[in-house]
């Protein structure tokens, strides 16, 4: 009877053991994707605003075709381009805006100070989120890796998640780290 009980017992902290665990990376695969829907979020604001001050007018035609044309590609890019389209138009953002005179340029156009700002909270924001949704991923991989996970398939059919690779340094006139140096 003892024998019985201790077997008992056992399976009974083992299926606790493998519950727990698998709640674990459930919650960890809800927090990667609330962290992509925020990434998504942020990348289209930052698209959004650079589409913008694209067809404004205030920048000259070349930067003006240069900036819509890869805020548009980043808008409109399938999933498995998504990391490039998003990182030329950061590419595109430093070379327009690698002097300060574009910038004032957009500053004096009308309700070109609020656009300023938002371009300036967009470009901010998109490294946060990349990081918050690469920390998630790391977070889950390594759940993912241990031998409990993968012999019992606690992870069920859920996709390996991915990280989110870009170029999103921003603008040296819109970074505030540039600023302050």
């Amino acid at each position: 009877m003892t024998t019985f009980l201790s077997l008992a017992t056992a399976l009974v902290l083992i299926a606790l053991y493998l519950s727990w665990t698998a709640g674990r990376l459930d919650r960890l695969h809800a927090r990667i994707d609330a962290a992509r829907a925020a990434l998504d979020a942020q990348l289209l604001r930052r698209a959004s605003v650079a589409q913008e001050i694209g067809t404004s007018g205030v920048l000259d035609p070349a930067a003006s075709i240069v900036l819509y044309q890869a805020a548009h590609e980043a808008r409109q890019a399938e999933e498995e381009h998504r990391e490039v389209a998003e990182s030329e138009l950061s590419q595109a953002l430093r070379a327009i805006f690698a002097e300060e005179a574009q910038l004032e340029a957009v500053r004096e156009a009308p309700g070109g100070e609020r656009t300023v700002t938002e371009l300036t909270a967009a470009v901010r924001r998109v490294p946060m989120a990349r990081r918050f949704h690469n920390d998630a991923v790391r977070a889950a991989r390594a759940v993912r890796r241990h031998r409990v996970v993968r012999y019992f398939r606690l992870a069920g059919h859920a996709p390996f998640p991915l990280a989110f690779e870009m170029d999103d340094e921003p603008p040296a006139v819109l970074d505030d780290r540039s600023a302050g140096a």
